[in-house]
């Protein structure tokens, strides 16, 4: 596409003024290339035939450093050939010896199956490679164990099937020679607990064997690349950041879409205005991709800018999400490749380095919470040296209201640094016991798992789960503990969402958010197909659905409660004291509302009864001393008000400070704390254990409350808007809000005189 002739038309369209916030130019990079000296002459010309005549310096020094015996992360940009340097380096191996094995792990089934095209492409006979997940028959799992000499999977089928099962794999394991994670920043939080658990059972049982392998981590540009593997793996790292890949030039649009009612503050949806780009860059006949930060969103981006399109292009563009059932994601990634797809709405189910062919636009539908995942999507456009356009769209909240006035933050700091928590014990203390079921485990061995995992072998054999027998740890019981670690979700069961009339599978959903997505009356979209839940049963984790015509949307109502169980920190920020430490939250669902789509009002509000949530996770609080009120002129009727926009209004900005989004995080805001004395703010991690974020938003000091600060105050709305204080995440319907308070107070809690 010509990108200076479309921004052109762009920028003359009627408004297009006050919404074109800034444009930043990334210019063109010639790549550096090395020849191909030192590869087996085999290999040499395999690469040769597919058009790769040499190689940049960063995929030249892994390979160097492989060679010397290191374990290697690599964190480049997207389309920089870190696909390459993996697959190089068990070719050289498996040329020099066939019977040396190795193992790729990815986070999503769909990327596996597409790698194994790429390795396939070498065709090299002394590779035999085989994808073994949960989509591999039965039948041939035993042929792939026998003969396989590179096995793709992913972590989840590591944890299930072949660590438990690792007596099927001895030989392979023995002869492991690479173990490759590729999207390692994909491993964070919650999930790179677990992933870091599982990489340490299978060191454990490949040293039980006699296997000594390397680990190479791919990764996104991140700020912490070498920790971030060092605490998956366990092991250390040398760190390769430095990119010399080709690049094109790339005109990076910061969108703000127009105010609505300036009064109200209120704006035009983010999901209106992708549709609407959307159906520009189709009609231009870009090859695009609109990245949406919901499953709903993704759905609706797609309808609206079908709904405006003549038919032949209206084919020609589609949805795609998680939750889809894998032979029809992978039709949609085989249409975007080869360009029968046009136009694509995703979830960040893309984000990831499938092979989509080489697309012309990007749009971002709300920042996607971290600089990682911005870069990441807005290179899945103008691969290699084609120029390109990626454009993010402002949603109405805090974070991207801020951003699109700060663009100095999203393309001059440094990515942000993902975070894990090996010793939470929430997910050491499962492993412990996969571990001890695996193969009993001897007290030496705990040093793989970390300087927690002693604490947790004593809470676990006090409870007897674990029992020493002849100086070994055995797991106590019948039945395998694999099956009650989820390591995708902090809840337990999948729901799956079945069609009533047809009884087909649509998708599924994860136990905590069934309760907030597929309640009884939810409307639910697939395809651009609606859908109201007529039942959501809690036995057989099935939420049964039939089709709708409804012109509204609901939102869910829920009450929260929190109980402080102890601090680890305390400290100040501003005037205020600053604490962080373990929490009990029990969440319930209550209800919902019906919303209209067109203009949101509140049609009714429906009651429901469904259980009690609980959840033992890490947070940070506030407190609200009279002191600090007195200072904000806060008086007691005007606390509650203010607290809850406050509240709001940093929860929104905490993605800033941590690697993390809104929906990780909860909050809760009150006059009066029975736990604190005082009137408090809470923020809490959305993760049994806790997942960093809290503790993160803590150690930040006065930056998220200064940004939270300015954020709301700058706000042009006069008494709130979702741009700085509404949540649309609000249990209370955004009840009760007060801005002007929300400014007093947190510039009372900064210690800074009133403006």
């Amino acid at each position: 596409m010509d990108v200076h002739a479309f921004l052109d038309r762009l920028a003359h369209t009627e408004g297009a003024e006050e919404c074109l916030a800034h444009i930043e130019v990334l210019e063109a990079r010639a790549p550096e290339v090395e020849p191909l000296s030192e590869l087996p002459a085999s290999l040499a010309a395999r690469l040769g035939s597919l058009g790769i005549l040499g190689l940049y310096p960063h995929q030249r020094q892994a390979l160097d450093l492989l060679d010397g015996g290191a374990n290697v992360v690599l964190a480049t940009g997207t389309a920089s050939g870190k696909t390459l340097v993996y697959n190089l380096a068990f070719a050289r191996a498996a040329i020099d010896d066939e019977k040396r094995t190795a193992l790729y792990l990815f986070p999503t089934k769909a990327l596996a199956r597409d790698q194994l095209r790429q390795v396939r492409e070498l065709k090299l006979p002394e590779i035999r490679a085989a994808v073994y997940d949960g989509d591999t028959p039965q039948a041939e799992r035993p042929l792939i164990r026998r003969n396989a000499n590179l096995v793709l999977t992913n972590p989840d089928m590591l944890h299930a099937s072949i660590l438990p099962g690792h007596a099927r794999w001895a030989d392979f394991l023995l002869r492991l020679s690479l173990v490759v994670v590729d999207e390692a920043h994909v491993a964070r939080g919650v999930f790179g607990s677990h992933v870091a658990m599982v990489l340490r059972r299978l060191r454990r049982l490949v040293a039980h064997y006699g296997g000594q392998p390397q680990f190479l981590l791919a990764s996104a540009t991140i700020g912490n690349p070498r920790e971030l593997a060092e605490r998956l793996v366990g092991l250390t790292f040398t760190e390769i950041a430095q990119d010399a890949s080709a690049r094109g030039e790339k005109r990076f649009v910061l969108w703000n879409p127009p105010l609505t009612d300036p009064e109200a503050g209120t704006r035009r949806s983010a999901i209106a205005e992708t549709s609407w780009l959307l159906r520009q860059l189709v009609e231009d006949g870009a090859r695009t991709i609109a990245f949406c930060r919901t499953r709903r969103s993704a759905e609706l981006v797609a309808e609206f800018a079908r709904r405006e399109l003549p038919g032949a292009l209206r084919r020609r563009v589609r949805a795609y999400r998680a939750g889809y059932l894998p032979e029809e994601r992978r039709e949609l990634e085989r249409g975007l490749a080869s360009g029968e797809v046009l136009g694509m709405a995703a979830t960040n189910a893309l984000e990831l380095g499938i092979d989509i062919g080489s697309l012309d636009a990007a749009l971002l539908a709300g920042y996607p919470g971290t600089r990682a995942s911005m870069w990441q999507q807005a290179g899945r456009a103008g691969r290699r040296d084609a120029p390109s356009i990626a454009m993010l769209v402002a949603q109405d909240d805090p974070l991207d209201q801020y951003l699109v006035q700060h663009p100095a933050d999203l393309f001059e700091q440094p990515p942000e640094a993902a975070v894990i928590d090996p010793t939470n014990p929430y997910v050491l203390g499962p492993h412990l016991l996969c571990a001890a079921r695996e193969q009993p485990l001897a007290p030496e061995e705990l040093s793989v798992f970390g300087e927690a995992a002693q604490t947790s072998v004593d809470a676990l054999v006090e409870r007897d789960a674990l029992v020493l027998r002849r100086g070994l740890l055995h797991h106590r019981g019948r039945e395998s503990p694999h099956r009650l670690v989820d390591i995708r979700s902090a809840s337990g069961a999948l729901f799956a969402i079945v069609d009533a009339d047809t009884g087909a599978l649509l998708g599924t959903v994860d136990e905590a958010r069934a309760y907030h997505d597929v309640h009884p009356g939810a409307v639910y979209l697939h395809q651009g197909t609606q859908f109201e839940v007529a039942e959501l049963d809690l036995v057989r984790a099935v939420a049964v659905v039939e089709r709708s015509t409804a012109d509204y949307y609901t939102q869910p109502r829920h009450t929260t409660d929190l109980e402080v169980l102890g601090a680890d920190l305390d400290g100040t920020v501003g005037a205020v004291p600053a604490l962080f430490g373990d929490v009990r939250v029990t969440r319930q669902v209550t209800g919902f509302q019906r919303k209209l789509v067109t203009t949101q009002d509140v049609i009714d509000e429906v009651e429901l009864t469904l259980p009690a949530q609980t959840l033992v996770t890490k947070a940070l609080w506030w407190l609200l001393t009279p002191e600090v009120l007195r200072a904000g002129g806060i008086g007691p009727t005007l606390v509650p008000g203010a607290a809850h926009a406050a509240e709001h209004a940093a929860i929104g900005l905490l993605p800033l400070v941590a690697t993390c989004d809104r929906w990780d995080i909860g909050g809760l805001s009150t006059p009066l704390h029975p736990d604190t004395g005082e009137a408090t703010i809470f923020i809490y991690d959305g993760y049994p254990g806790g997942a960093g974020i809290a503790e993160r938003g803590h150690r930040s000091g006065d930056r998220l409350l200064e940004a939270t600060l300015e954020a709301v105050r700058l706000c042009p709305c006069a008494r709130g808007c979702p741009s700085c204080i509404q949540s649309p995440k609000c249990g209370n319907g955004n009840e009760p809000l007060d801005k002007r308070g929300a400014v007093h107070l947190l510039t009372a809690m900064l210690g800074c005189e009133p403006s």
